[in-house]
């Protein structure tokens, strides 16, 4: 059983940055890819981006292209986001997210983290 352990999340002024990280813990080596999505009370899970955990291959939401970077580091079992440029509309909890046997393309995770609060004041 693979366990995410998110850390990192907090308030920061609009146009400000924060750097999330997740630990894993457990990891079985078929995980395929790793990421990020988030959600705002009261609304659906919205992906943010993913990574492909051997191979590096990225993808993002459209919201956040060009200001997030999604990045591992496979010696310490860890996965970031970098989000610059925030905004309000950023706000959200953000979880991170592991996938056995899948696809960046298709990122659909089996294991999920608890959450971390992010909150960007205007």
């Amino acid at each position: 059983q693979e366990q995410l352990v998110e850390s990192g999340g907090g308030l920061v002024q609009a146009g400000g940055s924060l750097r999330l990280s997740c630990a894993a813990s457990g990891r079985t080596p078929s995980t395929s890819a790793m990421g990020w999505f988030r959600q705002v009370s009261g609304k659906e899970r919205e992906f943010v981006a993913a990574i492909g955990w051997k191979h590096g291959f990225t993808r993002y939401s459209d919201s956040v292209k060009g200001r997030f970077t999604i990045s591992r580091d496979k010696s310490k079992n860890t996965l970031y986001l970098q989000m610059n440029s925030l905004n309000p509309e950023d706000t959200a909890v953000y979880y991170c997210a592991a996938e056995i046997l899948g696809d960046v393309d298709a990122f659909s995770p089996d294991y999920w983290g608890q959450g971390t609060q992010v909150t960007v004041s205007s």
